[in-house]
């Protein structure tokens, strides 16, 4: 049975650069919230609650491959 420094080694460099990238985008998400930050698209301002969602997603897929990656 491969010890876990051995399954880390095998972590796929994609999977790797997916959970950092989700972990940004939720972390941005969460800045945007504490912030106020306000996002305008196309002339329109987006609401609060979409970085809410946006939040609950992209961390649910990082914590989601990180937990594939380290089974």
């Amino acid at each position: 049975m491969p010890s876990s420094k051995e399954k880390k080694r095998n972590t796929k460099p994609f999977t790797t650069i997916a959970i950092a990238f989700f972990a940004l985008l939720a972390f941005l998400h969460l800045l945007r919230l504490f912030l106020g930050w306000e996002v305008t698209v196309n002339g329109i301002i987006v609401p609060m609650w979409v970085s809410v969602v946006g939040f609950l997603i992209v961390a649910g897929l990082a914590v989601a491959l990180w937990r594939e990656a380290h089974k």
